[in-house]
């Protein structure tokens, strides 16, 4: 049974990817700064922290076996006009969209190299396709994160190693609502629905299947691919 990660595991779409992976069969376990203690095995992490995420996989190999599976979902938004924008509020958002993205990859990666075969999906997001007001932060980051997908699929590809990047759209999850709440996303969710093809707002299942389907082994021929799940927003 292959090992899986979740970072941002406890809530919205990490924990929606977490039961998915699970209900396929696989041992998944979860990285959070909240951890949900009736898990045994979610293990609180700070992604930025190199030492955090070392530890909570030292712990995990001792449980379940080499990590073989990798998906980053850990993530921070931010929301503030750019001429406004302190380099520390910036280098926030980049240091928990990336440069956690950076330190478990590199975390897993021996696990991986060692099997000759892994599955990373990072999870970026749909702004990257449009740019958005007031986040030029977020989108820069999560930006790189799509093409950090793109050159590690290129090199870790010899290695029987995919790299894919799934960048959801407008997803119905507690941190989307309460920025409903506050005004943030220029209307009510109702209005983001009428402007969405499908007509609906989506789920977190609906980026844990496609994640269960990049980590598949009939997903083995794709790689450095930005999977858009976003009800057809962005094309």
């Amino acid at each position: 049974m292959k090992t899986a990660v979740v970072t941002g595991g406890a809530s919205g779409i990490g924990l929606g990817i977490a039961q998915r992976l699970r209900t396929g069969g696989y041992t998944v376990a979860t990285l959070d700064l909240n951890p949900d203690n009736d898990d045994d095995l979610a293990y609180r992490a700070d992604v930025t922290d190199p030492e955090e995420i070392a530890a909570a996989l030292s712990a995990i190999r001792d449980r379940t076996g080499p990590v073989t599976i990798l998906v980053n979902c850990a993530g921070l938004e931010g929301f503030k006009r750019f001429p406004d924008l302190t380099f520390a509020e910036w280098q926030r958002v980049f240091d928990v969209n990336v440069h956690g993205v950076f330190h478990c990859v590199q975390a897993v990666l021996p696990d991986m190299l060692a099997a000759g075969w892994g599955r990373i999906v990072n999870i970026s997001s749909s702004s990257t396709h449009s740019g958005q007001p007031f986040m030029s932060h977020y989108v820069a980051a999560k930006s790189a994160v799509n093409g950090l997908t793109k050159s590690l699929a290129l090199e870790l590809g010899p290695s029987g190693i995919t790299v894919n990047a799934v960048p959801p759209g407008f997803i119905d999850t507690p941190m989307l609502r309460k920025n409903e709440e506050v005004g943030r996303l220029g209307g009510p969710v109702e209005d983001h629905i009428l402007r969405t093809p499908v007509r609906r707002i989506g789920t977190p299942a609906d980026i844990a299947a496609a994640c269960a389907f990049l980590i598949s082994e009939e997903a083995g021929y794709i790689t450095g691919q930005i999977l858009g799940v976003n009800g057809g927003r962005n094309t």
